[in-house]
């Protein structure tokens, strides 16, 4: 079952959102997987970070352990699209990596029969990442408190976070210590579809739709500057039927 209290947000951005164009997608193409894939070809970012403070404020504000404080053994999206997930993870983890889980909590969605090295979870819940059997060792910490990862620069071959990037309100300061703790060549891989805690994700989040928040996402990676171009894959398992589902990745840069 989903976890109560999320919901989808409008598929179009509301009146007076910030205006967020990639430039490089088609309008014309016929499908959304063909305008998803688009968003990050060839993207026109500003020159600068272009978002403020009040773009990355919430509806509430209280201590996020407060919220996450409470166990939720629940998916944050249906079986189809965790099943969807899980079958891209098994074409992009390869056997001994060591991968992070960021934003992680009582499963990783990860196969199970992948055999990575160190399997890390960071989260905001000890009990929920206690039970999250994929992992062979964990940390609690509020990365909205404290963006600095407790890992040695360069230590991981992947980061992954599921449906979970809306909630970081220093996402500029969160991807540069993805790419700190990646190791060159390594991948980090945000998974995103359109459910949240509406009252935890950042305003622009709710502010603009599933295109935007692939530019998002990728300006992100962008303005780190720790990494390759982003591209994004359209995982969705049964459009228009069951929940969609985004990969937005980047490699850290070799040089």
């Amino acid at each position: 079952s989903l976890a109560a209290g999320f919901v989808s947000p409008p598929s179009r951005s509301i009146s007076g959102a910030r205006a967020i164009s990639s430039g490089g997608t088609n309008l014309k193409a016929s499908t959304m997987k063909e305008l998803a894939e688009k968003v990050l070809v060839n993207p026109k970012f500003p020159p600068e970070w272009p978002f403020s403070p009040e773009d990355f404020m919430r509806q509430d504000e209280s201590d996020d352990t407060i919220f996450y404080d409470q166990p939720r053994l629940v998916y944050h999206i249906d079986d189809f699209a965790v099943g969807a997930l899980t079958k891209y993870y098994a074409g992009n983890l390869k056997e001994g990596d060591d991968v992070l889980d960021i934003c992680s909590s009582w499963v990783s969605h990860y196969p199970k029969d992948f055999k990575g090295g160190k399997v890390v979870g960071l989260g905001m819940n000890e009990y929920e990442l206690s039970q999250n059997e994929q992992l062979t060792s964990y940390d609690v910490k509020d990365l909205n408190a404290d963006c600095v990862f407790p890992y040695d620069d360069e230590s991981f071959d992947k980061v992954t976070c599921v449906v979970s990037v809306d909630y970081l309100n220093q996402p500029q300061k969160v991807f540069s210590e993805i790419g700190r703790v990646l190791r060159p060549g390594g991948e980090a891989i945000i998974s995103m579809s359109n459910r949240c805690f509406p009252t935890k994700a950042f305003r622009i989040w709710l502010q603009t739709n599933d295109l935007e928040h692939i530019f998002v996402v990728g300006s992100f990676f962008h303005f780190s500057g720790k990494f390759d171009p982003a591209t994004c894959e359209d995982i969705s398992p049964n459009p228009g039927r069951s929940d969609p589902l985004f990969i937005v990745k980047a490699a850290k840069k070799s040089d």
